[in-house]
């Protein structure tokens, strides 16, 4: 599926909107270059959980829990790992096989541990289009 937006309010609501439809047990990976929107988008999603404090990238931290949702959330930057052998060692697994919403930044980076089934989220920016324009893909795998 392709969606496109105009706007940084439209790329908000697909994630409101997204989180909104989530269920426990949801990956989310979240692909794109810098400052094309994954914060952007994940703020929405977070919001459609029902997490009502501020959400920031987990640069620094690879992962942050918001369990005030009516689902918890866990949020992965994984752009500053070496390797996928740094995720055991975070336990990421309670989290993705857990009862929560997981969202991936950077997944391409650990694609050989990602779960069977989860959903591929690509943000693009096309400047052709406008400075605002993004094509988001959404594929299920």
């Amino acid at each position: 599926m392709i969606i496109e937006t105009n706007s940084e309010q439209e790329t908000h609501e697909l994630g409101v909107k997204m989180g909104k439809e989530s269920r426990a047990g949801q990956v989310y990976t979240l692909i794109g270059d810098l400052g094309v929107g994954k914060t952007v988008f994940t703020k929405g999603l977070a919001l459609g959980l029902g997490v009502s404090e501020p959400v920031s990238s987990p640069t620094f931290t690879i992962v942050q829990i918001y369990e005030e949702g009516r689902l918890p959330f866990y949020h992965f930057d994984v752009y500053r790992i070496g390797d996928a052998e740094e995720m055991d060692e975070i336990g990421y697994e309670d989290y993705i096989y857990g009862q929560g919403v997981s969202l991936i930044e950077w997944a391409d980076l650990i694609r050989e541990i990602l779960p069977a089934h989860y959903t591929e989220i690509k943000i693009e920016k096309k400047l052709e289009h406008g400075f605002d324009y993004r094509r988001i893909s959404i594929c299920e795998y």
